[in-house]
């Protein structure tokens, strides 16, 4: 072999380094960052990787609470069509327990399904890693039309209820 190619190959077969982010927000931001385009790329063990084994994922609809093993389970169709969702954060705020093992969020997404969302959870430290412990995604209503959707969704619990009934 010749020394280009023997170059070549150890470039090919060398594991990238990862950067460690310079502070904790920055590296609660890698995370949601990257659990975020894993669900793009519908990259699934990447996706509920960042999860610790015994999360919550609450969703937009009051049914949907979900561990991490259930929601798994409901979006691995999804993940096996190579599209997931695509939600993108706009805006993040990010804060942290005084012993630095705990942060919590909330972000504004854009979606291009459900338009604008929030997205709010728990991070706890496992060694050197974060790992998402709670999710929680919803749809923000503007308070103008909260009297609509209340009479919206109290309508549709009735039907609910009524089809349970039967």
């Amino acid at each position: 072999m010749t020394t280009l190619t023997l170059l070549c190959l150890t470039l090919l077969t060398a594991t990238p380094e990862t950067a460690t982010p310079a502070t904790p927000t920055a590296a609660v931001n890698a995370v949601l960052d990257d659990w975020h385009k894993a669900a793009a790329q519908a990259d699934e063990a990447r996706y509920f990787g960042h999860f610790t084994s015994d999360a919550v994922f609450l969703g937009t609809d009051a049914t949907e609470r979900w561990t991490r093993e259930e929601f798994r389970a409901w979006a691995r169709p999804y993940f096996s069509k190579g599209k997931a969702w695509s939600f993108t954060s706009v805006s993040r705020h990010v804060s942290f327990s005084k012993d630095g093992a705990v942060a919590w969020f909330d972000e504004a997404l854009s979606t291009p399904n459900m338009g604008p969302a929030r997205g709010s959870g728990v991070l706890v430290k496992d060694g050197s890693a974060w790992k998402i412990a709670q999710y929680n995604l919803s749809i923000p209503i503007p308070n103008a039309l909260m009297d609509d959707f209340k009479q919206r969704i109290e309508a549709h619990e009735k039907k609910r209820t009524e089809k349970k009934g039967k």
